[in-house]
């Protein structure tokens, strides 16, 4: 396989880390052929290896799972190039993978008609800094020597990996001069752990070993995405930190008024608001408000970069280019803040939802089939949690949005509205991370049903992987099928059988055609913890009121994919044909000020027409936040405008929308609904 040749510093980096691994061969056995894999055997392989590199059993797993949750994604490497249950990386795979802009030439993620952003693809189409951290560059070569197994080995069979991973934490502990051997003390092994986070910053270092000492503490049992079961026994340890400060690792500015929680690696990297022009509209990257005193924060909107952590914050900090909130990267959860929660971040590309968000960018890639790695789940759940609790924002799929849940503004805008974290990104497992699961509230008759398949066993076959990036589903996807993994997504049909075309997104496809499985054509989805009306059942084919029609999804009793659930669904007020549907809640004409243009409330292309419900997910008022000039000098600029219209927000689709209150009645969900 060709790969990108690496920069001269990489590759000096590469070769220091190889140099390293050669002299650490020497502190462990080395094995002349590779562990045969075994499933059923999994556990055996963990006591195995610590047995053999003289790491205590707890700590091996702790590890383990922090960085994969003992998963294999065999053959496949997360967004930091990282392979196995242990998570050894390749440095070399992560400057192959391609990397895009996350913005297309066509598009204005800012959202904002009145002020509209036209980006410079020239500035994205090269951006630099490093993929990853130095300490976290190629801990596979070194696993490599110490072991004596062929990478390819490595990362692939599991239980070589995890031999890979003990060698590898044996080393660390032995060059910091601590104990070793299977029966040491786990409470000794802290500053070993911290290393192998592979995380460049105290901080960081000492986040991921504090969430494997509480792993150990809590213990965990689950079943791997092989098959395998795999049991931490929970331990009480108090770890010896003492090793920490042995690392040499930088220590991170964390000054006064950072919004993270005390205990997440986080840093304060600012974006800039900076103009660059004669124009009063000529500035960036985000725009100043006074949040939630002026406005409320109605949203969390997770995206993935498409790109890597170095690149990414270095487009964040161009005055030219977009805000978002914060970024997390994927080896280490490591944070960095780059927007105070009172500004307004251009990152979703609908200016009602900037206004009321925080927008989180993540280390990876919707369909390059790489995957999101535990320590960043962890952290980002942590830090949602942390904003949710401090906005008062509700911690559900009504409020905690993926990219790709985010309505087109007007109807033109649609079809280019990106389709980020995608259908792999984990919600039912990050809801689990913010103690806020996915629950069945309700019964078969309560009216409403909330998506949510077992991960590791839902694996739709989708195609294209590779190919697309964030933004517009091609029409006609000859594309090669994605391998098979887990997912949170379901897939609509228009009839309850799994010959039955995909339904239309008319938003997506205006001629009607059935949308595909090609990987970024979302338009026949649902996702984990989003909530639907049910409009029927049969069999073991659940329908639901998706985009102004029905349609249905495979959710066997003895296998479910969906659980019931309460609460109210909106539906026409008697006498209403049809009633339209919104991108945005603004107020209407006459709330606007003297020298403020009028925001046009431009229905979307979709018919919400009588007999059909859909489940509501709050009423908003009908808000415009004016913000087009750098210092605020045009008329009504920095203002909230208010008027007397009120929304409901619904699940229309797989994307949230909106329509006037006046115009719907809200119900019940159990009320008049199927029995």
């Amino acid at each position: 396989m060709h790969r990108t040749p690496l920069p001269k510093g990489r590759r000096m980096v590469l070769a220091a880390a190889v140099a390293a691994a050669t002299a650490l061969a020497t502190t462990g056995p080395v094995a002349a052929e590779p562990a045969t894999d075994n499933p059923t055997d999994r556990q055996q392989q963990y006591a195995a290896a610590a047995d053999e590199y003289g790491v205590p059993q707890s700590v091996l797993l702790g590890v383990s799972y922090l960085e994969s949750r003992w998963d294999t994604h065999p053959g496949q490497p997360s967004t930091s190039g990282g392979y196995g249950p242990m998570h050894l990386t390749d440095a070399e795979q992560v400057a192959s993978t391609p990397s895009s802009a996350h913005v297309d030439g066509d598009e204005d993620p800012r959202g904002d008609d009145s002020r509209p952003l036209v980006l410079d693809p020239a500035v994205a189409a090269e951006p630099s800094g490093d993929v990853l951290p130095r300490a976290s560059l190629q801990t596979l070569d070194t696993a490599a020597a110490l072991t004596g197994v062929a990478e390819e080995t490595l990362r692939t069979d599991a239980g070589a990996n995890i031999r890979g991973g003990a060698a590898l934490l044996a080393a660390y502990q032995k060059e910091l001069g601590g104990p070793v051997g299977a029966g040491s003390d786990p409470a000794a092994w802290y500053g070993a752990v911290a290393r192998y986070s592979g995380a460049d910053t105290e901080d960081a270092a000492a986040a991921f070993a504090d969430e494997v000492y509480d792993q150990l503490g809590q213990g965990v049992s689950r079943t791997t995405d092989d098959g395998a079961r795999v049991t931490l026994a929970a331990t009480a340890v108090t770890p010896d930190e003492s090793g920490l400060h042995k690392l040499g690792l930088r220590r991170a500015e964390r000054p006064d008024g950072l919004e993270c929680p005390v205990r997440l690696a986080c840093e304060w990297i600012p974006a800039p608001y900076e103009k660059y022009g004669p124009k009063p509209g000529d500035y960036g990257n985000h725009d100043l408000a006074a949040r939630p005193a002026q406005q409320k924060i109605e949203y969390i909107v997770i995206h993935d970069t498409e790109g890597y952590f170095g690149p990414s914050v270095k487009l964040v900090q161009d005055k030219t280019y977009l805000g978002w909130h914060y970024t997390l990267r994927s080896v280490d959860g490591y944070v960095a803040q780059h927007i105070k929660a009172k500004d307004v971040g251009w990152h979703a590309g609908n200016w009602y939802v900037n206004a009321k968000s925080i927008g989180i960018e993540h280390e990876g890639f919707a369909g390059h089939g790489t995957w999101y790695t535990e320590a960043m789940y962890r952290t980002s759940a942590k830090l949602v949690r942390h904003l949710a609790l401090r906005f008062q924002i509700p911690l559900d799929r009504q409020h905690i949005l993926g990219h790709d849940n985010v309505p087109g503004t007007t109807a033109s805008t649609v079809r280019g509205m990106h389709w980020d974290p995608g259908p792999y990104w984990d919600w039912s497992h990050y809801f689990d991370l913010m103690k806020a699961p996915f629950r069945g509230t309700g019964t078969a008759h309560t009216g409403l049903v909330t998506i949510d398949p077992d991960y590791a066993t839902n694996r739709p076959a989708f195609t294209g992987c590779n190919q697309q990036p964030p933004g517009v589903p091609k029409p006609t996807p000859p594309a090669a099928p994605c391998p098979l993994r887990g997912s949170s997504s379901v897939v609509l049909r228009t009839a309850p059988s799994a010959d039955a075309p995909l339904v239309n997104d008319i938003g997506l496809r205006p001629d009607g055609t059935p949308d595909t499985m090609y990987i970024s054509d979302h338009g026949a989805r649902a996702s984990a913890g989003q909530t639907y009306a049910l409009a029927e059942v049969q069999g073991d084919w659940t329908a639901i009121w998706y985009l102004g029609r029905k349609a249905w999804f495979l959710n066997p009793a003895d296998a479910p994919t969906a659980t019931w659930s309460n609460g109210f669904v909106v539906t026409p007020r008697p006498g209403k044909a049809t009633i339209p549907v919104y991108g945005r809640a603004y107020p209407e004409q006459a709330a606007y000020p003297a020298g403020v243009p009028y925001q046009t409330i431009s229905p979307l292309q979709y018919t919400f027409a009588a007999g059909q419900r859909y489940a509501l997910g709050g009423v908003v008022p009908g808000e415009y936040y004016r913000a087009v000039t750098f210092d605020g000098s045009a008329p009504g600029d920095w203002t909230v405008i208010r008027g007397q219209n009120r929304y409901v927000q619904l699940q229309f689709g797989h994307r949230i929308m909106f329509a006037n209150l006046d115009d719907v009645l809200i119900l019940p969900a159990s009320a008049g609904g199927p029995q």
